[in-house]
């Protein structure tokens, strides 16, 4: 049986976003794949039977895409945005027991973040606004953009500043139009309806510049119409609201720092008339927002469930939401849960791992006996079954190695497929992004496709990484002058040293590595680390830099977040651009001489292509051997959600770049 390759990409699939009826009888969920030669992603509805009494049925027929299925509050109608009728995601409504879906909404943009009033008549949503002068389709003709705000552009969305989001409702019955609820220079998410139904709650940042300061609050508004009210002061950010049943608070995600990164995001409740912040999550010392995030704190009881990294793991936690009790474990394993929900005494989870796509659980709330695991715990689906039968897919080897300074690098290596006992293989070092995420144990089409290509896959979780202490991620923070407090080393200091250990102690440990045929790869982040260490070191025979930042300082002013960076410098550029270039890879690009592919794509706005660009021009002069591959209307996201033929033919540029150097 072979190993996955790059055309797999085609194949790929799994369940998604669970949503559970209000009697907690069936759950909703999506089943996602790729349409090969259309060229791009499809979804459906599907329902399944919380008990497993029967199997799961397809609910929703089109051929597109259909996403965020959603019950009413009595169960008998589910919401759900698709493209179906067009190239935007629009909102309809569908009777549960079957029939024609009703559209609700005709608008220019997409429909999303979908959430019904507790009496079922009207359902809140965000949608973007473009400015009038978006009616001229002809570039030559519009009118140019005119911005005064810092946050204009956002990779993956684009122009930003002419096209704010804002709240929306809109009944239920489509008797009338949306009506849109917010307006102004201002981005507006995350609504939540009160219990009484008489307010929605959303984050903004609405105070003066605060397209400045990495803020934003939690506002009320009217469900009916009327300025918007602050409730929180500043201080950090937040994301994600639900309110609690009796109306007198809200669960939210909050980031409690600002320019001060990283920072775990914690689970806090709001009270909704003070705006008193109280955090629970902080004994826990974990990121309580994964990325990506699966959905809000979920409310059940006088509890709030949330999900969790956890070194390489995400886990479905509960907290007290009178902070009487500490966090404990809901979901756990050798797992990464990507969704859940809970009503009517059930819970419902996706997850994968190393070897299975997302498929879908369900189990009861209370443990199992002895406080580990959930009672009753059962698969609803095996939607990547097929997948996984027809291919080899080699499973993960955990182990520790040790750094410079003594640290214990938490670090997998997975064989290629095919594997042969006492025979040598080439080993790929791959660098996650961030670099505040993580690595671990879920399901990962790269490593499976590397693997099927005939290389052993070595990766590891360094300082920065979160899904570990919070002193561990901020062990990279950086050393720009006049920064308070303990500056830490920056980026490329023990970081560098964690990645180098963990490709050591791999060849040490595993003899079926080749020491003399290592390779390295990463994107993001993992791009900087890439460019980094073949500037620092030659131990490995060829390198891909992906989508990476080389240079600072012209990131600074390209990147839709370039600013952004005095979280870990602690100094914006102009106040120190020596400590920018310092942490610069182009900065060492003389010592390059390992052969490197920079991977990079057009419409990349987080790391402007320019980045790739910087290097390999700089390289090309010094007649170093590098080659630049450039992909046409991609984003930072071409691994993740790019265009699936992109995505497979990224694949055979990797895979060729290191068979030219790592094989015979």
């Amino acid at each position: 049986m072979a190993g996955m390759i790059p055309e797999d990409v085609y194949q790929l699939t799994g369940a998604a976003d669970p949503r559970l009826s209000p009697d907690g009888v069936t759950v909703a969920y999506l089943v996602w794949g790729v349409d090969e030669k259309e060229n791009r992603y499809r979804s459906a509805i599907w329902l399944a039977a919380v008990d497993g009494a029967t199997p799961p049925r397809r609910f929703t027929m089109g051929a597109k895409r259909d996403a965020e299925p959603r019950w009413s509050p009595d169960g008998s109608c589910l919401a759900f945005t698709s493209d179906r009728d067009g190239d935007t995601m629009q909102l309809y409504v569908v009777p549960a027991a079957g029939g024609e879906a009703r559209k609700l909404t005709s608008l220019d943009e997409d429909v999303t973040q979908v959430v019904w009033s507790p009496d079922g008549t009207r359902l809140a949503f965000v949608a973007r606004v473009p400015d009038p002068a978006y009616a001229e389709k002809d570039d030559k003709r519009r009118q140019p953009r005119r911005f005064t705000r810092l946050q204009y552009k956002l990779d993956d969305v684009g122009w930003t500043g002419d096209r704010p989001r804002h709240l929306f409702t809109v009944p239920a019955d489509g008797s009338a139009a949306p009506v849109q609820l917010t307006e102004g220079d201002f981005e507006d998410h995350s609504p939540a309806w009160s219990p009484d139904g008489e307010t929605i709650a959303f984050v903004s940042a609405r105070h003066p510049d605060w397209d400045l300061h990495m803020v934003s609050d939690v506002y009320l508004v009217a469900a009916s119409s009327g300025e918007p009210r602050r409730v929180t002061q500043g201080g950090g950010s937040f994301s994600r609201l639900s309110w609690a049943p009796d109306g007198a608070r809200l669960a939210a995600t909050r980031y409690p720092a600002v320019w001060d990164e990283p920072r775990h995001m914690q689970v806090a409740t709001v009270d909704a008339a003070s705006g008193a912040v109280r955090l629970l999550t902080e004994a826990l010392d974990r990121n309580c927002e994964p990325y990506p995030a699966s959905r809000e704190p979920v409310w059940d009881g006088g509890d709030i469930l949330f999900t969790v990294e956890d070194r390489g793991m995400t886990h479905v936690y509960r907290v007290a939401a009178d902070g009487s009790a500490p966090p404990a474990l809901v979901v756990g394993g050798e797992r990464c849960v990507s969704g859940f929900d809970v009503a009517g005494g059930r819970l419902v989870f996706t997850a994968n791992t190393a070897t299975a796509l997302d498929e879908l659980f369900a189990a009861a709330r209370r443990p199992a006996r002895g406080g580990e695991g959930l009672a009753d715990e059962r698969r609803l689906t095996s939607v990547g079954g097929a997948f996984c039968a027809g291919r080899e897919l080699p499973a993960l080897e955990r182990f520790t190695a040790v750094s410079a300074d003594g640290s214990e690098v938490e670090a997998w290596v997975m064989r290629p497929a095919g594997f042969e006992q006492g025979r040598k293989y080439p080993a790929l070092l791959n660098i996650h992004g961030g670099p505040y995420g993580q690595y671990g144990v879920g399901f990962f089409d790269e490593f499976q496709v590397y693997a099927g290509g005939g290389y052993a896959v070595v990766f590891c979780n360094p300082r920065g990484s979160s899904g570990y202490s919070e002193e561990w991620a901020r062990a990279i923070r950086g050393t720009g002058s006049g920064r308070e407090g303990d500056p830490g080393p920056g980026w490329g200091s023990v970081d560098y040293e964690d990645c180098m250990a963990a490709i050591e102690e791999a060849v040490r440990r595993f003899d079926f590595i080749d020491s003399e045929r290592l390779g390295v790869i990463g994107g993001s982040y993992g791009g900087y680390m890439t460019s980094w260490i073949v500037g620092h070191s030659d131990r490995f025979k060829a390198a891909v830099s992906e989508r990476s930042v080389n240079q600072f300082v012209s990131e600074w002013g390209s990147s839709d977040t370039g600013w952004d960076f005095k979280g870990y410098m602690g100094v914006f550029l102009y106040e120190d651009v020596d400590a920018y270039l310092r942490l610069s890879p182009a900065t060492y690009a003389r010592d390059i001489h390992t052969p490197l592919l920079i991977l990079h794509s057009e419409d990349d706005l987080r790391c402007p292509i320019e980045q790739g660009e910087h290097l390999f021009v700089t390289l090309r002069l010094l007649k170093r051997p590098v080659e630049m591959v450039r992909f046409p209307a991609e984003s930072h996201e071409l691994t993740r959600s790019g265009s699936p033929v992109h995505r497979a033919t990224r694949f055979h540029v990797v895979l060729d770049w290191f068979d030219r150097y790592l094989k015979d």
